[in-house]
């Protein structure tokens, strides 16, 4: 289905695509820092929704053709430094509600959740705080904010301090080098697609701003490691051996932090999604609403 814009209350708009049939259960992606949802790739959501879910992506605020928060400054690279929480304009739980606003507006009551990266707290946070919207939850290449757990390792810190491109070949050139430095070292890399969805990416909405928004919500999170501690969907916790973004340890504190958590460590996987994995990442996430499905009908 072709792209559409939500209204979803107080000004903000969020942009979202639907795969599968209507009448299927909802399985709601949320995407990591900065990447729009196109990072769940188009034949990734179709060999999803064969598995017999309404797959639905969208673009978080402050990416894509969702609404930008642009007369907010993005925080100072000191500002960062020092964890200042006043600099975000909104938190990673402003995030969640707008997953939650969208299904409102979808007029679905329940869904399963998976979230990468960033978009992995906002899915926990979803869970932790909607625990009757959320059936079930796949937390990605995430951590629970804890201060030691699943920190960017130091060959990533350079991602950070880059300067924002300032044209189209750079902006593109700029993804395809970070994704060699986070991406998944035990797998191929598809660099013509990965620059297809940077192409298309910037043709939608480039704005580096709204990545230090999206940060700055990440930080003024804090350690959420309490509230983690009180979701209830069944949860599996995918997390690669590679991962140099949000290393290892963020994903075994995800999955010791949710009560009967299942934690799938993969090897060789890093930062991303590769191709080779897919068949993999989606069983895990499809058999863990299946295990939701069936502790829902035994209650």
């Amino acid at each position: 289905m072709a792209e559409q814009i939500a209204n979803v209350g107080d000004g903000l708009e969020l942009c979202f695509e639907t795969f599968g049939d209507e009448g299927d259960p909802a399985m709601l992606l949320v995407m990591g820092l900065g990447t729009q949802m196109l990072g769940w790739p188009d034949a990734f959501c179709e060999r999803l929704a064969a598995r017999g879910f309404r797959v639905i992506r969208y673009d978080n605020r402050d990416v894509g053709r969702s609404t930008h928060f642009s007369a907010h400054r993005p925080p100072t690279v000191r500002q960062l430094l020092l964890r200042d929480r006043t600099c975000a304009p909104y938190t990673l739980a402003d995030m969640a509600d707008d997953g939650i606003r969208l299904l409102d507006h979808l007029g679905i009551d329940t869904a399963h959740v998976a979230g990468i990266s960033m978009g992995g707290m906002i899915a926990q946070t979803m869970a932790a705080r909607h625990p009757d919207r959320v059936l079930s939850l796949a937390s990605i290449m995430s951590n629970t904010g804890h201060r030691w757990r699943g920190m960017p390792g130091l060959r990533a810190y350079p991602i950070f301090l880059r300067k924002p491109a300032r044209d189209q070949a750079a902006a593109i050139d700029s993804v395809i080098a970070t994704f060699r430095l986070i991406g998944s070292p035990g797998f191929p890399v598809d660099e013509d697609e990965l620059r297809a969805i940077a192409e298309r990416s910037y043709a939608r909405g480039f704005d580096p701003a709204g990545s230090g928004r999206q940060l700055a919500a990440i930080i003024a999170a804090g350690d959420r490691t309490a509230e983690v501690a009180t979701i209830t969907a069944p949860t599996v916790v995918i997390h690669g051996t590679k991962d140099v973004m949000v290393t290892p340890s963020g994903g075994k504190a995800t999955a010791r932090a949710i009560p009967g958590a299942q934690l799938v460590m993969i090897d060789g996987m890093g930062h991303d999604l590769p191709r080779d994995l897919w068949d993999r990442i989606i069983g895990l996430v499809a058999g863990n609403a299946a295990r939701a499905q069936t502790h829902r009908a035994a209650a």
